[in-house]
């Protein structure tokens, strides 16, 4: 575990979506204050704005992911995807479910149907793996950032500067 892990973990206890706890998580990493971690991310919960589609917290990853080694050149869109589907084969290995289909991860037949978000009760908190889930995702990316170190000048970012 790390300390990302535990950061996310905790978030999603404050009430923020999977994607949220994610990137909330590595805000200052990717030059950005919390408040813009979480509006970039807000739309991605609920596996895509609660369709129940990619898990929130494995997008969250995929962003963290894309700001922090990113590219701007199209002829390296290959590198990328190459990347994050790595990066999807740890997370599908390590999380329980096999998949990174939220309604999966959450043993749903398909998607509820609303996109009115579940009140976060005590018992919502108990049927749901979505804690663990942002906990291993934030971890994924601090094993990733751990064996991919960037250059002193991309990983010297004051917070609140645009990401490289």
């Amino acid at each position: 575990m790390s300390k990302y892990g535990d950061k996310a973990y905790e978030a999603f206890f404050k009430g923020y979506n999977c994607s949220q706890c994610v990137a909330l998580a590595f805000a200052a990493e990717m030059g950005l204050t919390e408040e813009q971690a979480l509006k970039l991310s807000s739309g991605f919960g609920g596996g895509m704005g609660r369709m129940r589609e990619v898990c929130g917290a494995f997008s969250g990853a995929v962003l963290v992911l894309g700001a922090l080694y990113g590219n701007t050149d199209p002829a390296l869109k290959t590198q990328t995807y190459t990347e994050v589907q790595a990066l999807a084969a740890q997370y599908r290995a390590r999380s329980g479910g096999g998949s990174i289909v939220c309604r999966e991860l959450l043993g749903l037949k398909q998607a509820e149907g609303s996109p009115v978000a579940s009140p976060r009760t005590a018992d919502y908190y108990k049927k749901r793996p979505c804690p663990e889930l942002v906990r291993l995702a934030a971890d994924l990316m601090a094993e990733y950032i751990e064996q991919h170190p960037r250059p002193a000048a991309d990983a010297g970012q004051e917070k609140g500067d645009a990401p490289v």
